[in-house]
């Protein structure tokens, strides 16, 4: 058997996956709590243990892993116009697999390095100007951010005509300063992919040694990226197939955690109807975002606090009941459920999670009235035809009614404004399996491919 161990070190859990590349199967999934006050690999040998070995031991031909322990990897974006290369930097930070705690635009202040130190990012990304355009902001900001009373990891990615003198300014107080292609070289133009890598280097080369991640590495090959990346990753692979091995096409994946809840869209999103003219920035072909306020368990309060009415009505609780269910979760974050209550409050939370971050996610219809008549104007992405959405995540798996869940995906036709998928068709990852297959995409594509069409199912 050619054995792969593929590991996810998660903010609640640590999932592994076994799998056999000859056969292409799942040998088997486990989870334990992450372990990371500890010593992450704690948490990891637990979940190994459970599933049965060999009689001749295991004989790992891959070992990779991938990690959104310790709160992830927590970035800030800086840019000039909040509209354009702060959205760019932005983007760039989501597209790498990163938490976004702040994005700045304009001059940095002092409360806004106040604001940097408080947050204590793991990464900065600067951007600003296009190339060849304003460079005396971004010259501003790096000259501040070399004032900063604390180091960090810095990825340049804006106008390059002043790259150097920033660099050079940044270097003053941080390390490593990482020079990046522009994100915004022209108005109007996107190009994240450099400070995409940029970000995925220093995070490899730094950030899991500063997060204890570093324990793990001694057992393992490598932590090759942040979970997120891997789930987007394996996203765009099954989407579009590899080599002669056809993909299920456009898709969404909502991934509901027990910190975050992102949404990856692997869609071009242009208008699905005719007359609507486009807004704001060009739409990557595979978009991340991440909420979080949107977990299930260590940001439960401030998904109950963003749910609001909804979550009350649908329940058709008291406050004091939510409450209740609410302190459950708080006191124990690896709790799953154990009462038909606890089983009720969990799926509402999902139902809420899926709801607020997919709505977030799409595209939004705005109506403009001219001499002319009415015209439409369409931000972000328009996902009404978009034929499969994917869930996974606890929640999703040991709820008995997933797609009750799932169907917070859906357009609401009270909210006709918000471009959310009319008429999916839904698909569980059952088993657990996405974060594993982008490792496994890194050296068996094709294979991952054809494994991901079997294991996830269509509900």
């Amino acid at each position: 058997m050619q054995a792969v161990l593929l590991i996810d070190f998660g903010s609640t859990y640590t999932k592994v996956t076994i799998v056999d590349l000859d056969k292409e199967e799942i040998v088997g999934t486990a989870r334990a709590g992450t372990t990371i006050e500890t010593n992450i690999m704690d948490g990891m040998k637990a979940a190994l243990k459970q599933i049965p070995e060999p009689s001749g031991g295991w004989n790992f031909v891959r070992k990779l892993a991938c990690s959104s322990a310790a709160g992830g990897l927590k970035m800030i974006a800086s840019g000039l116009v909040k509209e354009l290369t702060a959205e760019a930097a932005r983007r760039a930070a989501l597209g790498a697999g990163a938490r976004v705690l702040e994005v700045f635009s304009y001059e940095l202040t002092k409360q806004d390095l106040d604001k940097i130190v408080n947050l204590k990012p793991d990464i900065l990304l600067l951007a600003g100007g296009t190339d060849g355009g304003n460079k005396e902001v971004i010259l501003k900001n790096a000259e501040m951010l070399s004032t900063l009373p604390i180091g960090l990891p810095i990825v340049f990615a804006g106008n390059k005509t002043a790259a150097g003198q920033a660099a050079d300014s940044l270097k003053k107080r941080h390390n490593p300063v990482v020079i990046a292609d522009n994100v915004m070289p022209e108005l109007g133009v996107l190009s994240v992919e450099s400070a995409r890598l940029a970000i995925r280097e220093v995070f490899l080369s730094h950030i899991i040694h500063a997060k204890g991640l570093d324990k793990a590495e001694e057992f393992l090959e490598r932590i090759l990226m942040p979970t997120p990346s891997a789930v987007l990753s394996a996203a765009e692979l099954l989407a579009k197939g590899h080599g002669s091995e056809p993909g299920m096409g456009e898709l969404m994946i909502v991934d509901v955690g027990g910190a975050t809840t992102d949404v990856h869209s692997i869609a071009k999103g242009d208008p699905s109807k005719p007359g609507v003219m486009l807004k704001g920035l060009p739409e990557p072909f595979a978009k991340r975002t991440v909420e979080g306020d949107l977990g299930m368990r260590y940001s439960s309060e401030a998904l109950v606090e963003t749910a609001g009415k909804r979550l009350v009505d649908y329940l058709g609780w008291d406050n004091d009941q939510i409450n209740c269910q609410l302190n459950l979760c708080k006191e124990d974050p690896w709790r799953t459920p154990q009462t038909p209550e606890e089983e009720k409050f969990d799926l509402a939370m999902g139902r809420m999670a899926v709801s607020v971050a997919v709505e977030r996610h799409a595209g939004t219809m705005e109506v403009v009235y001219t001499p002319f008549g009415a015209s439409y104007i369409q931000n972000g992405k328009d996902l009404t035809p978009l034929p499969v959405v994917i869930g996974t995540g606890g929640v999703l798996l040991y709820q008995r009614n997933p797609q009750e869940i799932l169907q917070g995906a859906v357009f609401n036709s009270q909210e006709p404004t918000i471009l959310k998928p009319q008429e999916p068709g839904f698909y569980l990852d059952k088993e657990y399996i996405l974060a594993a297959m982008g490792l496994l995409r890194e050296v068996a594509p094709q294979a991952t491919l054809r494994m991901m069409k079997k294991y996830i199912v269509k509900l």
